[in-house]
């Protein structure tokens, strides 16, 4: 409710909740950060934002503003219900030359997922992208500038946040690793993008460093050099450990077991995993991605390959103070991107296109 004052008169008015119907099947598939990206914004917005949004999930209804997060072709198809779906929204998560390196996608048919991702994306009367770096491609393929949007991913506090270190101690107990024992933590699917077979490398060169990598195969046969990293996670090396994926709970747990936490991959979209590890105090290690270099501005210790890795996870072991300023880099990433930063920015931009699509 709110006042305005025509001719010295006061008038009430109802101030009218935007609907926003969210079209996602991200949580179909376990272990992505897509459906992590998404339910984290369903949930900000349900809980935080009552007052000027009513936000429903996977509803045949008319709204003022339908959401796309997923690609599927039956959300392809209701584009064309343009009184139904109000104005819709795409959310950009990857493009099709992202898929290279994550997916087997047979030769004769990356032509025709490419045309229909861009098809999809063309569908939307304005774009949404989680990372700054693919507004250049989408322009690229004939997309309008005016019509793209970078937004960030951010993490909800109370889901991510450091364990006691009475805590960390013990679950360092229960894996039989003793308080001084230097950890390295990496997540995300098991794939060749991720940069998986330098972590595997890295572990065999450093029998003396425990290593765990939390993920695995969300899409299954699907997954690029599926059989190879299958065969690698049931013969791993003694120090490295794959629990495979694993619960939000047990993530928090890992994250803040990790004296460091590698990311190496070499390619990226905008990885939660990140996001997660620094809202729990990790200290940062990745490969120096252009995308890191806007996204988190220096923040994070960068390496240009394995060798550097594997060079700097040994200075950090010798001297674990130096870990103290990685430490509070990780604390600066976590501000930058959380929910009270992100939540003003959805509600403008929520705002901004109902009042273009009236």
């Amino acid at each position: 409710m709110y006042f305005i004052k025509e001719n010295d008169i006061i008038v009430v008015m109802d101030k009218k909740k935007l609907r926003i119907n969210m079209l996602s099947s991200s949580e179909k598939v376990a272990g992505q950060g897509v459906s992590g990206a998404y339910r984290e914004l369903v949930h900000l917005l349900q809980r935080d934002a009552k007052e000027e949004l009513i936000v429903t999930e996977n509803l045949p209804i008319e709204a003022d503003i339908t959401h796309f997060h997923t690609i599927d072709f039956p959300y392809y198809l209701s584009t064309f219900q343009k009184k139904r779906s109000g104005r819709k929204i795409g959310y950009v998560h990857f493009l099709p030359d992202t898929l290279e390196g994550s997916l087997k996608i047979p030769f004769f048919l990356k032509g025709i997922v490419k045309r229909y991702v861009f098809s999809f994306y063309n569908r939307m009367e304005h774009l949404v992208v989680v990372n700054p770096m693919f507004i250049e491609d989408l322009v690229a393929a004939g997309i309008p500038r005016e019509k793209v949007t970078y937004i960030p991913n951010f993490v909800n506090k109370e889901k991510w946040h450091p364990l006691p270190k009475e805590e960390v101690l013990r679950l360092r107990e229960d894996l039989g690793l003793d308080q001084h024992q230097f950890i390295v933590v990496g997540a995300g699917q098991v794939q060749k993008r991720k940069g998986i077979d330098d972590f595997i490398r890295l572990a065999e060169e450093l029998p003396q460093i425990t290593f765990i990598w939390a993920g695995g195969f969300s899409f299954g046969g699907m997954t690029d050099g599926y059989e190879k990293y299958k065969k690698m996670m049931e013969n791993p090396p003694k120090n490295l450990l794959f629990p495979g994926i694993v619960t939000p709970e047990r993530m928090r747990e890992l994250y803040s077991l990790a004296d460091i936490f590698l990311l190496p991959s070499y390619n990226e979209l905008f990885p939660m995993t990140i996001l997660e590890a620094a809202s729990c105090d990790a200290p940062i290690m990745l490969r120096d991605l252009d995308l890191y270099k806007v996204i988190l501005e220096g923040n994070y210790h960068a390496t240009a390959d394995k060798d550097e890795m594997k060079q700097s996870i040994l200075e950090y072991q010798k001297n674990p103070d130096s870990l103290k300023e990685l430490k509070e880099k990780a604390k600066k990433i976590s501000r930058e991107y959380s929910e009270e930063h992100l939540l003003q920015i959805w509600l403008e931009f929520y705002q901004e296109q109902a009042a273009l699509g009236r």
